[in-house]
């Protein structure tokens, strides 16, 4: 069967190959034979194979993080899923191969829907999820300050935080793209500056802020940690600006402000399968529905792999990998 794998760190463009590979074979006790549809190139697997990322996989690998795909053989004991059932390959199962062999514990079969979203539930959304609801507890009615808010993350974290009655400022560093993330529901669009925190507070009425969230570091950081109110908290998931992050001293001394990061993998290494299972059945429905929707640059074969990588290292919407 083919796959798309890597023998060496480096330029994706330039390591990522098409290859031929051992199929996987028959399920055996507990595990499921899911026969791929679609899978998105994150940016996270562009850093993951240019050696970049927070590990990296043992050599050659066969890459990809998330996707979707249909359940073509069951082994035994395994009662939840059937054949021809629409599932997720399970994070971080490598997932740019034609089949993978996957244990089933944390799987279930998935709504219907459109499959190129639903191949992106697996990480952004649990993302944005986790960092609305395991740091702090925040009622209904409160705000929430997130910057890279045109993210996958970012409009994710959007829906499910009027899901949790939640309100967002949505901090975007492009004027053309403030229309379209107030269409999708962010209460408040404003592109990033030093004047960020004034802005803010007259856009919400001074309104406490205790969570921010950070997908960008370099100065964003300090912009964010000047929207929050005493003993908040900054959130890190990513550095999409590829800069450290800047911050002032007295936000964290005087202000008794808190800096914490977030990466999905060390949740789920400490996640029991029902946790994993019930934070799914949360966010299934936003995406099924289209509440959570993240933008499509293109559909590419595995053949096509230098061409997805060039789209989505644009990082202007999402490159998938399809089969079938």
């Amino acid at each position: 069967m083919q796959a798309i794998q890597i023998e060496a760190f480096g330029n994706p463009a330039e390591v990522l190959k098409v290859v031929d590979i051992p199929d996987v074979g028959v399920p055996t006790e507990g595990e499921v034979v899911i026969a791929l549809e679609a899978s998105p190139i994150n940016m996270s697997d562009l850093l993951m194979i240019a050696g970049r990322y927070g590990y990296r996989p043992k050599l050659p690998s066969v890459m990809g993080t998330e996707g979707v795909g249909r359940v073509i053989a069951v082994g035994s004991g395994v009662t939840h899923l059937k054949q021809g059932d629409r599932t997720l390959v399970p994070y971080p199962a490598p997932a740019w191969a034609e089949r993978i062999k996957v244990d089933a514990s944390r799987l279930r079969p998935l709504p219907g829907g459109d499959v190129h979203q639903l191949a992106m539930l697996g990480i952004n959304p649990p993302t944005a999820f986790l960092m609305l609801t395991d740091f702090v507890t925040l009622p209904s009615g409160f705000w929430v300050i997130q910057n890279s808010a045109n993210s996958g993350v970012g409009r994710a974290l959007i829906a499910i935080a009027k899901s949790l009655g939640l309100r967002t400022v949505n901090v975007v560093r492009r004027d053309d793209v403030v229309a379209e993330i107030k269409a999708i529901g962010g209460d408040v669009v404003l592109v990033d500056g030093p004047d960020l925190a004034k802005r803010v507070a007259a856009e919400t009425g001074n309104a406490r802020i205790a969570l921010a969230v950070d997908g960008v570091a370099d100065t964003s950081t300090m912009n964010l940690l000047g929207c929050l109110a005493e003993t908040g908290l900054l959130v890190f998931y990513s550095a999409i600006s590829g800069k450290p992050f800047v911050g002032a001293a007295q936000h964290l001394i005087f202000r008794d402000i808190s800096i914490r990061g977030f990466w999905l993998a060390n949740w789920f290494n400490a996640a029991k399968p029902d946790q994993i299972t019930q934070m799914y059945d949360r966010l299934t429905p936003l995406v099924a529905s289209g509440a959570i929707s993240t933008p499509i640059a293109g559909t590419y074969r595995f053949a096509e792999i230098a061409e997805a990588v060039a789209v989505a290292s644009k990082n202007r919407g999402k490159a998938l990998l399809t089969v079938g």
